[in-house]
């Protein structure tokens, strides 16, 4: 039914950016709030990004915000993670995560729908 899956994800060295995609289907895309979390090895999933119904009032984690940036672009029912600056610490699974609310928020719980993730590795 519902669907979200991402791609993007690489090997790339500190300092390089990274596009990532989240493809949806199976849910009316343009009234769910979208968002980034990432997981790295032993911690615990933590947020990235979020971003209103019509790519309005972004928020970002403060350790991200200033080299990455979100964006969708409903016409093609895909969220986008667009990442600069990278840095080791960066490394992760990345997901995407879907809300059916009007309301930006910050933690999992809040998300209905969840892709399964791509992963991005820094090197320094």
């Amino acid at each position: 039914q519902v669907q979200l899956v991402e791609s993007g994800g690489g090997l790339v060295q500190a300092g390089d950016s990274l596009r990532l995609s989240c493809a949806a289907s199976g849910l009316t895309f343009s009234r769910h709030v979208m968002a980034w979390f990432r997981q790295a090895p032993g911690k615990e999933r933590e947020f990235v990004a979020v971003v209103g119904w019509s790519g309005d009032n972004p928020v970002y984690q403060p350790t991200v915000k200033g080299r990455f940036t979100i964006s969708r672009d409903n016409d093609k029912n895909t969220v986008y993670l667009q990442m600069t600056s990278l840095k080791p610490e960066d490394t992760a699974v990345y997901f995407c995560a879907g809300r059916n609310n009007i309301v930006r928020v910050t933690y999992p719980s809040g998300y209905d729908y969840w892709g399964q993730g791509t992963q991005v590795t820094v090197s320094s």
